[in-house]
C-alpha cells in the first residue's frame, strides 16, 4: 500500500522507509517548524506588546485584532507544511460571511470558533512545539555528531564515539516519530474533527442486512422484467413501421412512440446504473465515482486513493452516499463546486463530501437520516458540519472487515 503519511511508511515499512523520502520530508518538517515557530514568537509577542502599549490610544485595538487574526495566517501555513508528511489537505471548516464588506467579515472571523482554535494553535505551537522540534533535532541530530567528535578534543573520550555511532541510525526513526505526531496533533486542531462535526442518528437495527438483498431484488426486476419488456415493445413496434406507408399519418404516429419509448428504455438504463453501476462490481469504487461525477451537473474533483477493492457492501454504501451528496448539493445548497475524497485508514474507510453551497443542511432531515441509516447498516457513523452560509462538510467512517 502507497504510504499517505510519514507515521504509515514508518510502520509499514520500517527497514526500506530508509531508503525512501519520508525521513527527509520529516526533518524538512521540524526545520521549517522551528523556524516558523521563532518567527511566529517575535511577531506575534512583539504585536501583542505594541498593542498594549498603544492601546490608550486607540491605535492599539487594531493591532491586537490584527494578533488574532495573525493565528489564522499561522494556521494556513502550518496546513501547508503539513503537506511535508501528510500528503492528504486539511480542508477547514470555515463559515462564510453572512453579508458583504469589512464589517461582516470582521464580525463573522471573530464568531468562528475556527479563528479562536487557530489562535490557540499558534500560541502553543510558539511557546511550545518549536522548542521540542528543536530539542529532537537536537537529541536526534547534534548529540550523535557531538559524540562522534569528542576524542578531537578529549583522545580519552573514545567510548564516546561507539556511543555517537549507535544513536545515529535512530535518527531518522526519532525525527519522523515526532514529526508524525506533530502533524497528527496539527491536523487534530487545524481541520475538522469528530468533536467539530454533528452525528446523525440513526436506527442500526432497522435495516441492517436489507439494503443489499433489496438492491438486488430492484436490480433484477428493472434488467429482467420492466426493461426487457420495453425492449421487446420497441422490436414490434419497429416491426410495425414497416408495415406502415413511409409518409403516412400512421407511420409518423409510429416513429413518434418509438422515439419515446427508445428514450425511456435509456432512462431504466440510467436507473438502473443508479441502483447498483456496473462499474462498481467490474472496476471499483473509484472507476464508479468517476463515472457518477462525470454525469454530474456540478463539477466535482474526485480524489480516491485506496489500496485495493472494497468489501461490496461498504463500496455499494459509499457510492449511494456519494450519489445522493452531490444530488443534495446540486438541488438545495446552489453549490458552484464539489469535491469527494476517499481514503482508507488503517481497516476504515474514511469518505469525504464537500460543497461550497450556502450550508444550512438539517442532520434530521429525512434525507440526512436516510443516508445515515445506509451507512449504519454497514456499521459506519456518518457526521455532518453544515454552518448558515457554508461550506458543508459530510463525513464517513466505515470499517472494512
Amino acid at each position: 500500500m502507497h504510504a499517505r503519511t510519514a507515521w504509515q511508511a514508518l510502520a509499514h515499512h520500517p527497514l526500506a522507509f530508509l531508503a525512501t523520502r519520508w525521513p527527509w520530508r520529516a526533518l524538512a518538517y521540524l526545520l521549517s517548524g522551528v523556524g516558523v515557530g521563532a518567527l511566529t514568537l517575535v511577531v506575534l509577542v512583539g504585536g501583542l506588546l505594541t498593542g498594549l502599549v498603544l492601546l490608550p490610544v486607540g491605535v492599539g485595538a487594531a493591532v491586537l485584532l490584527a494578533v488574532v487574526l495573525g493565528g489564522g495566517v499561522v494556521a494556513r501555513v502550518e496546513r501547508c507544511r503539513l503537506r511535508l508528511v501528510d500528503l492528504d489537505p486539511a480542508v477547514t471548516d470555515r463559515r462564510a460571511p453572512d453579508a458583504p464588506g469589512v464589517r461582516a467579515w470582521l464580525r463573522t472571523r471573530l464568531r468562528d470558533r475556527l479563528t479562536w482554535r487557530e489562535l490557540g494553535f499558534t500560541a502553543v505551537s510558539m511557546t511550545a512545539l518549536w522548542w521540542m522540534d528543536l530539542l529532537v533535532l537536537a537529541f536526534a541530530l547534534a548529540l550523535p555528531v557531538l559524540c562522534v567528535t569528542a576524542p578531537l578534543d578529549d583522545p580519552g573520550a573514545w567510548p564516546w564515539v561507539v556511543i555517537g555511532l549507535a544513536l545515529l541510525p535512530a535518527a531518522p526513526y526519532t525525527v519522523t516519530g515526532w514529526a508524525g505526531a506533530r502533524a497528527a496533533l496539527t491536523r487534530l486542531v487545524l481541520a475538522p474533527r469528530d468533536a467539530e462535526l454533528t452525528e446523525v442518528r440513526a436506527s442500526r437495527a432497522r435495516l441492517v442486512g436489507a439494503f443489499d438483498a433489496e438492491r438486488r431484488r430492484i436490480e433484477r426486476d428493472l434488467h429482467d422484467g420492466a426493461q426487457q419488456r420495453l425492449v421487446s415493445v420497441n422490436v414490434l413496434l419497429g416491426l410495425a413501421r414497416l408495415d406502415a406507408g413511409p409518409d403516412s399519418p400512421l407511420g409518423r404516429r409510429l416513429d413518434l412512440v418509438q422515439g419515446e419509448l427508445t428514450t425511456a428504455v435509456g432512462e431504466l438504463r440510467e436507473l438502473s446504473r443508479g441502483v447498483h453501476p456496473r462499474a462498481l462490481t467490474d472496476q471499483g469504487l473509484a472507476a464508479a465515482l468517476t463515472n457518477l461525477t462525470a454525469r454530474s451537473p456540478l463539477p466535482v474533483t474526485v480524489d480516491v486513493a485506496l489500496p485495493g477493492p472494497l468489501p461490496a457492501p461498504v463500496a455499494s454504501t459509499a457510492y449511494f452516499v456519494v450519489a445522493e451528496a452531490l444530488a443534495n448539493a446540486t438541488k438545495h445548497s446552489g453549490a458552484g463546486r464539489a469535491e469527494v475524497q476517499a481514503r482508507l485508514r488503517t481497516d476504515t474507510l474514511v469518505l469525504t463530501v464537500r460543497d461550497d453551497g450556502s450550508g444550512g443542511a438539517d442532520p434530521a432531515g429525512r434525507g440526512l437520516t436516510g443516508l445515515a441509516d445506509r451507512v449504519a447498516a454497514a456499521d459506519g457513523i456518518l457526521r455532518l458540519s453544515s454552518p448558515s452560509g457554508g461550506p458543508t462538510l459530510l463525513h464517513v467512517e466505515m470499517p472494512c472487515h
